[in-house]
């Protein structure tokens, strides 16, 4: 449970697609001029990515890696299939999307309208196929921590866009300098909101020793006294042998 809340905290603030590692930046800054459009690119972006990560995870597991065709039979086990990721992640990633356009065109025409081209555009967004390539290249374990780590990338990606799109809908009422009107003023809070994400690193670490049971944090406080002690005994040790020979010498 603790790996799963670690991954979900840690690819929405910290692993941000947008903040971090600036994946996604054309439907960005495109489409974040309205919350409304901003919400409807969102909510799709969370969806296709949920739907991708997972798919291409089980891919990664059954067909693409090096041996991993070992259960047709023996004779397959020597079968690496690497060099087809980007083929089979992106026709994972251009069906999915080919579904959301579907869907939102049949139940949400002026959202489909107010998109326009940046919604099939999806199927080339580096967010969408930057979620798969980075749960292939970390080597996530299990199909769950896969999902989760689908939703909550999606999730980053909503909550950057979103808070670009309500703070660019107010900056239309401040008095900004000319030369860095609309996409000049857009960068520079985008850099600010990435240095604020950034500042979560301090929550986690990251790494699957950061919460220390407590018999080994007892265990290491003991032998820390130890050792004082024992420095102490030397150095007591160490001054009586010099007194010793001052009074000798005398």
């Amino acid at each position: 449970m603790l790996e799963h809340l670690e991954l979900f905290f840690k690819s929405i603030f910290i692993d941000n697609m947008v903040f971090a590692v600036f994946l996604g930046m054309c439907s960005y800054l495109a489409v974040s001029k309205k919350v409304a459009t901003a919400v409807g690119l969102g909510a799709a972006v969370i969806f296709v990515l949920a739907v991708t990560v997972p798919l291409n995870w089980l891919l990664d597991q059954y067909l693409l890696r090096d041996g991993a065709l070992v259960w047709l039979g023996p004779e397959y086990a020597d079968y690496d299939l690497g060099f087809l990721s980007f083929i089979l992640f992106i026709a994972t990633i251009a069906t999915m999307v080919q579904l959301v356009e579907i869907v939102v065109e049949k139940f949400s025409p002026a959202l489909y309208n107010s998109l326009g081209i940046f919604l099939p555009l999806i199927a080339v967004n580096c967010a969408i196929l930057g979620g798969s390539l980075f749960m292939q290249s970390r080597e996530i374990a299990t199909f769950g921590l896969a999902l989760n780590y689908g939703i909550s990338s999606g999730i980053g990606w909503f909550l950057a866009i979103l808070a670009i799109a309500a703070i660019r809908e107010k900056i239309r009422y401040s008095n900004v300098p000319a030369p860095l009107r609309g996409l000049g003023i857009t960068f520079i809070i985008t850099g600010l909101m990435g240095i604020g994400f950034q500042s979560f690193g301090g929550m986690l670490t990251g790494g699957g020793d950061s919460v220390v049971p407590v018999e080994e944090t007892t265990a290491k406080k003991e032998e820390i006294k130890e050792e004082e002690e024992k420095k102490k005994k030397d150095e007591m040790a160490a001054n009586a042998v010099s007194y010793t020979d001052i009074n000798t010498n005398e």
